[in-house]
């Protein structure tokens, strides 16, 4: 599943939302309202940036019919401005610290006019409509090796920076400290090290931050739940301190810190996301103890993982108050006992998995999950034949049964039956006569 936003929606927002507010025309404000409640829904697509500026002339040209305003978003475009030749500065910096680009993604990063460069999206000025400024960076799967200038500072503007599955290494720069406008950071799959970067808690306007698969490490701060994020990646690091209680105060829809070394006990707290949590995925990452029966809370959670951990226990009861789980995996640890009858009749769930545990017994109702793994477990050998039987007998093929035919009808030349008598027993022998014997 992917969770990015629709840059253009994400890059419209943050242009028009200073400009809107400043007009007095009541239906524009409505438009702003509008705009910021569809800002907020994710997108399952994400579209590269529209590389020829036509998705942005499209979006200016529907957002205002004044000709002037186009002709001077047009003239700003072509001829800069401060903004645009700061921007200028800030990526030419940045391009010569490429040590390899295989592919030429930056090829075209010549001249002045940079909204003309791969991967780089223009929009007028949240403070400025008639100045046009860099608003995003699109440098997905470009295999760029590098790292990150102090230059970046000059592009204050940027409200979405996507730079994963690249090469770019070190630490990362406090020039983020100036990006308040910074909505998405995709800083994933690179070469970036050090500790959890404290320039990203002063980013007040973040909602999306993906920083997973890289080589951060140690504490992972509390402050971080206090953002206004709605999707959090912090999976595949080397992170190393248990999950802080401030996670109760997240808004996070998605979040995703498996494949740490994080131990330490299941964070009860997590059940005060219940308004917003949708998935949640904490596999790998040392957790002991046992589930809290709190976890129930999590009514909204379509997707719930917590295989590979070291937990134990039986699994809560009020699990069944999950109504809009799809995916349960609890796989790879120590609980035991029952499956509760209420989690195999959740309506939604398709896929549950709890292999490699000490189960000693699962209700008929788990037959019914289309797609269930309960391998490696210690149900009693009585109970799991009686599950295969019912689940071969249930999900056998229906073959119809043919009718049964009519006897046929009597012959005419049919004779009656006519039973036979007994057969008499001949009569005895007669008895022999006396002979006397021979003198």
């Amino acid at each position: 599943m992917n969770y990015y936003f629709k840059p253009t929606l994400i890059i419209a927002l943050w242009a028009t939302s200073f400009v809107i507010l400043s007009l007095p025309t009541p239906s524009l404000q409505q438009q702003s309202s509008s705009f910021e409640q569809s800002s907020s829904n994710r997108t399952s697509s994400f579209s590269s940036f529209d590389q020829n500026g036509s998705s942005f002339e499209r979006w200016s040209s529907n957002q205002s019919s004044s000709s002037s305003f186009n002709q001077t978003t047009t003239f700003q475009r072509s001829s800069g401005g401060v903004r645009l030749q700061n921007a200028l500065t800030a990526l030419q910096a940045w391009k010569k610290t490429f040590i390899s680009d295989p592919f030429g993604f930056t090829s075209n990063w010549v001249g002045s006019n940079v909204c003309s460069y791969q991967g780089v999206f223009c929009a007028p000025a949240p403070d400025n409509a008639n100045v046009i400024t860099v608003a995003g960076i699109d440098l997905n799967h470009a295999t760029i090796s590098g790292s990150l200038p102090d230059k970046l500072d000059l592009l204050p503007d940027l409200a979405l920076l996507h730079l994963s599955s690249n090469k770019f290494s070190g630490n990362i720069p406090s020039f983020f400290s100036r990006c308040k406008l910074l909505f998405e950071l995709d800083l994933s799959n690179n070469l970036f090290r050090g500790p959890f970067p404290s320039v990203f808690l002063n980013l007040p306007s973040l909602k999306f931050l993906d920083i997973r698969y890289n080589q951060f490490e140690g504490v992972i701060p509390p402050q971080l739940f206090n953002l206004k994020l709605d999707a959090l990646f912090l999976n595949n690091n080397k992170f190393s301190s248990p999950l802080p209680s401030t996670i109760r105060n997240s808004p996070a829809s998605v979040l995703v810190v498996a494949n740490n070394n994080l131990k330490g006990c299941f964070p009860s707290e997590i059940a005060k996301m219940g308004g917003t949590l949708e998935e949640v995925i904490l596999m790998n990452i040392g957790l002991k103890g046992c589930l809290p029966t709190s976890i129930g809370g999590l009514n909204k959670a379509t997707v719930f993982d917590v295989s590979f951990n070291d937990l134990t226990g039986t699994l809560p009861e009020s699990m069944g108050r999950m109504q809009s789980l799809e995916q349960l995996n609890v796989a790879n640890n120590k609980f035991y006992g029952e499956i509760p009858t209420s989690i195999c009749n959740l309506p939604k769930l398709e896929n549950f998995t709890y292999a490699n545990n000490y189960i000693t017994k699962e209700p008929i109702q788990c037959l019914m999950i289309m797609d269930k793994n309960d391998e490696n477990n210690c149900h009693f050998w009585l109970s799991r034949l009686v599950t295969k039987i019912f689940y071969r007998v249930y999900n056998a093929p229906q073959v119809p049964v043919p009718p049964r035919r009519a006897p046929p009808p009597p012959s005419k030349n049919y004779a009656p039956y006519v039973p036979v008598p007994p057969r008499r027993p001949p009569p005895p022998p007669p008895a022999p006569k006396y002979a006397p014997p021979h003198v």
